[in-house]
């Protein structure tokens, strides 16, 4: 690796995996990790926790974890002191958090609308709330949120709360990057598309394809124009990008990483 991201600290909410695999939020703290950051993980699942933490130091990388609920302000606010009063600064921000429950509007349960949006959503709101004037006091930094093609269009399957949810993602980080360039504090949105995660295996099979993980891989690469799906590593490339210092003329965008899915008509 080249050091992109040499010397700096970076909070990266999510950093478990659903299962083994690269998953989003491991693919991104293990390729920070190995560009130089030095990464404080948070999750609500301390064993995933683990095992990310593990793979980064066995690299020799520089990883501290956190258990957190990232929807619960308090974690939030108590994650980012900690990393304050250990490291000085936050430099990078990745909101990677979230998961789609099946529905449309007059399926979804109100309970669940407010699950999605809490996750998906409000989650992202509230760490950009406590790290937001700790970059910038510090003279900037740069904030990464992970939205969904789900938020750009229909992508096979009704998820009204999840889509509504990161079709938000994205509008928020537009408007949140025009008030903070002053300050230095860059802020843009992944898109990834149809990606093959451990989340297939883990939830959406079972949700979308009776269990059946082959009949669910193959209807969702038949919708990808290149022919094959992507992993987390690719979310996790974009997202370097974002977070770098190559990036430094970067803000209020998305980069969606969907293997050519959203351009299709059809």
């Amino acid at each position: 690796m080249s050091g992109r991201l040499a010397g700096k600290i970076a909070i990266i909410g999510g950093a478990g995996s659903a299962g083994p695999g690269w998953g989003n939020g491991r693919a991104t703290a293990v390729i920070f990790a190995r560009e130089g950051a030095t990464v404080f993980l948070a999750d609500r699942d301390e064993e995933s926790l683990d095992v990310t933490a593990q793979q980064i130091r066995d690299e020799g990388g520089t990883a501290v974890t956190r258990l957190a609920d990232l929807t619960a302000e308090a974690d939030i606010a108590a994650l980012v002191a900690a990393v304050v009063e250990q490291a000085g600064r936050v430099d990078i921000l990745v909101n990677n958090i979230g998961g789609s429950r099946p529905g449309g509007a007059a399926e979804l349960s109100t309970e669940d609308w407010q699950s999605q949006l809490d996750i998906n959503l409000t989650s992202v709101f509230l760490a950009c709330r406590h790290v937001i004037p700790v970059m910038a006091a510090g003279g900037g930094g740069a904030i990464v949120n992970t939205a969904s093609a789900s938020g750009l269009r229909w992508t096979g399957a009704a998820q009204v709360g999840y889509a509504a949810a990161k079709a938000g993602i994205i509008q928020f980080s537009r408007v949140t990057a025009v008030q903070y360039a002053p300050a230095g504090v860059r802020v843009n949105t992944v898109v990834p598309g149809q990606l093959h995660t451990p989340m297939v295996e883990a939830r959406l099979a079972g949700q979308r394809a009776g269990g059946d993980v082959g009949k669910l891989l193959a209807q969702r690469q038949a919708r990808i124009p290149l022919g094959f799906m992507g992993d987390g590593r690719d979310t996790a490339y974009a997202a370097l990008f974002l977070a770098s210092d190559e990036a430094r003329f970067v803000t209020g965008t998305e980069i969606v990483v969907d293997g050519g899915m959203t351009a299709r008509c059809d």
